[in-house]
């Protein structure tokens, strides 16, 4: 981890923290800045701030900076469910991080996803639009040059990328579908944890659907509206569903599954250069579906 702190010149007040930490020489983007303030890796006068936050002149900012790993290919076995020259949609199983970070330098999906072509953005998770959870199972899309990822991500920016998850629910809810509307951040208290009471909070939107009503439990159908770190397991928590087998949030082993009842399995968007309808779905992976019918015993 790299550290570094510099002060403020009395030049930049009034600058937005984020656009400021980018001009830096230690910073290579102002998506590094962005991903390390959401992280909690940012201080100002010893405070974390979100990204918007307006200096004044004269604090001192201290930087954490992950150090950034060298992409070797891995023989890591990526489903793809579609592709052309400028995207891939794959099925990620549940188990693998989506891309290098602390305590995950390699085995991950960006390291089998490099001999697919995988181009765009960042230099350690090229290709990489959208993420999913490393025990959260289903559909990714993955662009194949610079010019497909900005699109993407364009697309994902202006809501026009449909994610819809499966999550198995223990209670009952008290409508048949809903939005939710708290904004989330890294904890206060616990920085392996996001949740609602956050410093650095950003809007995050769910909504959902109940597909199934079951003894103890409800299956729900959950779209994103934004994407967040976390965002459906801690959005459920809030209104008192926990997810089955959830083990931070939810409810820890239960129906005896081994992670989260959390699965991507749809993605609805148009092609960002042909205009093609594309519309792909996963089923359930063995776990999931054994839980399931356990759930509705």
């Amino acid at each position: 981890m790299a550290r570094f702190r510099f002060r403020v010149p009395d030049a930049d007040a009034g600058a937005r923290l984020d656009r400021l930490l980018a001009q830096r020489p230690e910073i290579a983007s102002r998506a590094e800045a962005e991903r390390l303030l959401a992280a909690g890796n940012v201080a100002v006068d010893g405070v974390h701030r979100p990204k918007s936050h307006r200096l004044e002149g004269g604090e001192e900012v201290a930087v954490e900076v992950p150090e950034r790993a060298v992409l070797e290919p891995e023989p890591i076995d990526v489903p793809i469910v579609w592709e052309d020259d400028h995207l891939l949609v794959v099925d990620k199983p549940a188990g693998i991080v989506v891309h290098p970070a602390g305590g995950h330098a390699t085995g991950t999906l960006v390291h089998g996803l490099l001999e697919l072509g995988a181009e765009g953005g960042e230099e350690d998770r090229p290709g990489i639009v959208h993420r999913l959870d490393r025990d959260t199972s289903g559909l990714l899309v993955v662009a194949r040059s610079p010019g497909a990822h900005e699109r993407l991500q364009d697309m994902i920016r202006r809501r026009e990328i449909d994610r819809r998850y499966l999550a198995l629910v223990r209670g009952r809810p008290r409508s048949r579908a809903g939005r939710i509307d708290a904004p989330l951040g890294r904890d206060r208290r616990d920085r392996t944890r996001h949740s609602l009471d956050s410093a650095t909070a950003r809007e995050a939107v769910t909504w959902f659907e109940v597909i199934e009503l079951l003894p103890e439990h409800a299956l729900l159908e959950v779209r994103l509206e934004t994407g967040r770190t976390h965002q459906i397991r801690v959005h459920l928590e809030a209104i008192e569903l926990p997810v089955a087998g959830d083990p931070i949030y939810g409810v820890r082993g239960d129906l005896g599954l081994r992670r989260q009842f959390l699965h991507a399995h749809r993605l609805r968007f148009d092609h960002p250069f042909t205009g093609e309808a594309i519309d792909v779905t996963s089923p359930l992976p063995p776990d999931l579906a054994a839980a399931l019918e356990r759930a509705r015993a």
